[in-house]
């Protein structure tokens, strides 16, 4: 019996529980798709390759198992080095699936003709190409076992457009088991009673939690360990939601002060990257103990040398914590000087935005936005957020209760990322988690790199709440009597502000435009309807533009945690 190169590679990704498969068709690639919807994928077409990868990268943060992006040859594989490259750096699981030109017409300048497979290599942890269709099932296994084990990342598979519809006896094809989920390893015991040891003896200890604890489902353990020992945490902002951010012993809004007087940090899954300020002076003190945990040997002892390490995963290694320190009873004092401290500043500090979230005057600011988000959304879900200012302030003004619900621009620091992942957030919901909203929140900005992506909400009927803050630029924008002005002096190209977009842009008839609703919001009543409405019809896409002065920007002089290296 013959089978194509097509259903072989369908076949092998479906025995490899794969689930969902994002991408745009073409020359050569379109009967990948068509066999992987007769085997059970689900695929979504996309607008761009750019979203159709970043939304594959999201389901293997969410699930734990890669999904796939289909691209055609040449443009189309390069169109997916950004969702590569924010996956590996994310450390998410991830499989590209690229078309390439014909094996007899290499070197010849054909269609599309790229080096892909040297071109991938830079961006993933495998990038190969199958030397026959009998080995498809192997190499399919191989690298989404390499995607998921050790420190996940991105893999490339290159597929030369004769592979497609070439036929091969299914006697002769090598086929193999679904690869099991990662084998879990463990810290060393001693490393762990010196790591128990260390804490037992800190004077101003803290807990740092990032989205590699989140990615290993340590969320309970992890809960155990802040009660049973009374220690603050600070969550990374996609670790959001471990531990509730409304937990007594979270110290988000006291993170400068935090941070800077730990005498013992323990990294649990976080990277000491520019998000944490390397773990080095003047933002962390000289004398800091850290202790670190991860699942990638190459990461410990980047930036500052550890007083231990743990390598494992975060999980099995937080238990072997609980374990050690079942045995000692210690618990933190929590009179301390230390948490009278955080609690002091943590008052302050949401006194603060509360002043500012409270303003009156219209155009509205950032605070004001999102308070009302903030007491309209549902409880649980998923919050998308991208922007500059955008993702900031929500980072602070947006709790999160849940564990890996909350996605945003991440380690890479990546625009443009928002649609495609709300779009394999509410894929991953519907099949997971029935009546889960998505919350989509982008600046202006950040929504114009895949906004045509609203189609592709509107046409697989995912009701996906996009809510756009809009300041009419990056960063800032002009209102329009100052646009008009501007305009008089000449070319736009050679007067207008870099950063500015144009005013008053109706982005919410995109969604009117494919059959969703749309909303353009000034004022705090009209966004409180707005969101009401949105949250009550849960069959419908929709986006609510919600205009903010132009000018509102994060009050850096008042608020230190939030100056731009702090993200």
């Amino acid at each position: 019996e013959a089978v194509s190169g097509a259903q072989l590679i369908a076949q092998a990704l479906r025995a490899q529980n794969i689930e969902y498969m994002f991408g745009i068709v073409g020359i050569p690639v379109t009967e990948i798709a068509i066999a992987a919807q007769a085997v059970g994928i689900k695929y979504v077409g996309m607008r761009n390759e750019q979203a159709a990868c970043y939304a594959a990268s999201a389901v293997g943060y969410l699930t734990g198992r890669p999904g796939v992006c289909l691209a055609v040859s040449g443009p189309g594989f390069l169109h997916t080095l950004g969702g590569m490259a924010n996956a590996t750096i994310n450390c998410w699981p991830l499989i590209v699936i690229g078309g390439s030109s014909d094996r007899n017409q290499e070197t010849m300048g054909a269609f599309q003709e790229f080096p892909q497979v040297e071109a991938g290599r830079l961006y993933n942890k495998l990038s190969v190409r199958p030397s026959s269709l009998e080995v498809i099932p192997a190499v399919i296994e191989k690298a989404v076992r390499t995607s998921m084990y050790g420190r996940p990342g991105s893999c490339y598979i290159d597929i030369p457009g004769d592979f497609v519809n070439l036929q091969v006896n299914k006697s002769s094809v090598k086929y193999v088991e679904c690869c099991p989920p990662p084998p879990i390893s463990m810290a060393e015991h001693s490393a762990v009673s010196k790591a128990a040891s260390i804490i037992a003896l800190s004077k101003q200890p803290l807990l740092i939690i990032g989205k590699g604890a989140a990615y290993s489902h340590a969320e309970n353990n992890i809960r155990k360990l802040v009660e049973l020992c009374g220690l603050p945490f600070l969550p990374t902002p996609m670790a959001k939601g471990v531990v509730p951010d409304n937990h007594p012993n979270c110290v988000a809004a006291a993170r400068s002060t935090a941070l800077q007087h730990a005498d013992v940090i323990i990294l649990l899954g976080a990277r000491l990257n520019w998000i944490l300020h390397f773990g080095l002076p003047p933002r962390y003190r000289q004398d800091v103990k850290i202790i670190q945990i991860d699942i990638c040997a190459e990461e410990l002892g980047n930036n500052v040398m550890p007083a231990a390490t743990l390598l494992g995963d975060i999980n099995a290694v937080t238990e072997q914590l609980l374990q050690e320190f079942n045995k000692r009873s210690w618990k933190y004092p929590s009179n301390s000087e230390w948490w009278q401290k955080l609690r002091g500043k943590i008052k302050n500090n949401e006194e603060r935005s509360k002043g500012l979230a409270l303003q009156k005057s219209l155009p509205m600011n950032y605070y004001t936005v999102f308070h009302h988000i903030r007491e309209l959304i549902p409880k649980d879900c998923i919050l998308v957020s991208e922007g500059a200012n955008t993702m900031d302030i929500g980072r602070t003004m947006l709790p999160n209760f849940y564990p890996r619900q909350r996605l945003d621009a991440g380690t890479f620091g990546t625009m443009g990322v928002g649609l495609g992942f709300a779009i394999a957030a509410a894929m991953v919901a519907r099949d997971r988690t029935p009546g889960r909203r998505v919350v989509c929140i982008e600046g202006d900005s950040a929504f114009g790199f895949s906004g045509m992506e609203v189609e592709t909400i509107c046409r697989y009927n995912l009701p996906i709440m996009i809510i756009v803050v809009n300041n009419n630029g990056i960063y800032t924008g002009l209102d329009a009597n100052s646009w008009e002005e501007i305009l008089k002096s000449g070319d736009p190209a050679t007067c207008v502000p870099p950063v500015s977009l144009l005013p008053n842009a109706h982005y919410e008839k995109i969604m009117s435009a494919f059959g969703g609703k749309g909303y353009f919001v000034r004022t705090p009543e009209e966004l409180q309807n707005a969101l009401k409405a949105s949250v009550m019809d849960k069959q419908t896409p929709s986006l609510i533009n919600v205009m903010i002065n132009p000018q509102s920007e994060r009050k850096k002089q008042e608020f230190p945690w939030l100056t731009r290296s702090n993200l």
